[in-house]
């Protein structure tokens, strides 16, 4: 369907088109426009039909091409990475790994569906419905065996440790993806295991749910929900895009450049404060919404949260755990 001028942008910036790709797009039609008219009036004698091929042709090369802006990707690439299924994808393989002991929010899955199985599929939720102290205690524990345990804090500002899911940030994030996922649900105060998931489970353990969780997380989970930054910057639309770019330099400040380069539109929904501009917003944005509170979580990276040294800024340090690349296989 053909884009009007005042209709949402398709690259998902929350702009009208006529303000946002339109120009770009304008440009590239101009472009391919003079170079069809160069080629016809070289060729006088061309019929309508070769003219279409030479049209599709120009077209053609111009989607596929590098650009730099993208870093090497193709519009064509780019919008697959923006607008595909989970599971149509392209030019990337995403794979369950061997071995999902590193990452907290698969061990803490398996927490909440033993608990349910030792239970005959379910288990009572507290008042508040939430997952009982039990369970909470019991991802507390598994602290020391993840690679965030490297950067320890105290439990009152822990994301993975504390009295109840409430103060567990991760395990929260956890039981909201099994939701969504299909995995569980609430009923009647009690926390349920779908018939069929206990079935996958039995048969072939937590890897089971590992795409589906990862699907939930990349496409209907909220990455706002935690924070209360005023921004309706939707970053999961871009998810695959970071994923590739950190995975190959492990730079946040690199990895904000890039964004902002590739989809300048996206700083018209961070608004400026007294304290910060734009561009400081989104990479907090990054940082709060993708670094930490999705690649920390999944265990996929972990991240330095020191900040400053002798009283100045210092660079984000990352560290990439060997679960990113054991999932994402680029093939760009």
């Amino acid at each position: 369907m053909k884009l009007g001028r005042n209709d949402p942008c398709s690259c998902n910036s929350g702009k009208k088109y006529k303000r946002c790709c339109m120009v770009s797009a304008s440009k590239q039609h101009s472009e391919v426009f003079d170079e069809i008219a160069h080629t016809i009036a070289a060729n006088p004698d061309l019929s309508l039909d070769e003219m279409n091929l030479i049209a599709q042709h120009k077209i053609s090369g111009i989607n596929n091409s590098s650009l730099d802006d993208f870093c090497g990707l193709s519009a064509n690439q780019m919008d697959n990475w923006l607008r595909a299924p989970f599971n149509e994808l392209a030019r990337v393989t995403i794979s369950i790994p061997n071995e999902l002991t590193t990452s907290p929010v698969m061990r803490y899955l398996a927490i909440i569906l033993d608990e349910a199985m030792q239970q005959g599929g379910s288990f009572k939720a507290t008042t508040k419905g939430n997952l009982p102290a039990k369970i909470a205690k019991q991802a507390s524990e598994l602290l020391p065996e993840f690679a965030v345990s490297e950067y320890e804090k105290p439990v009152s500002i822990s994301e993975f440790a504390g009295s109840n899911e409430d103060k567990i940030n991760a395990l929260h994030y956890t039981r909201i993806l099994a939701d969504i996922a299909g995995i569980i649900y609430l009923k009647s105060g009690r926390f349920h295991v779908k018939k069929t998931a206990q079935k996958q489970y039995q048969s072939q353990g937590v890897k089971a749910f590992f795409l589906p969780m990862l699907e939930a997380a990349t496409t209907h989970y909220n990455w706002a929900y935690f924070d209360s930054f005023v921004s309706n910057c939707d970053l999961r639309t871009f998810w695959l895009f970071m994923v590739w770019r950190i995975q190959i330099h492990g730079s946040v400040e690199q990895l904000t450049e890039e964004v902002i380069t590739a989809f300048p539109a996206l700083l018209n929904e961070v608004p400026a404060t007294q304290y910060k501009d734009p561009q400081d917003l989104l990479g907090v944005l990054i940082r709060s919404r993708f670094i930490e509170r999705f690649l920390e979580f999944w265990g996929f990276i972990t991240v330095n949260p020191k900040r400053f040294a002798d009283g100045k800024p210092i660079a984000i340090k990352t560290n990439i755990q060997p679960l990113l690349k054991q999932t994402f296989a680029f093939d760009i």
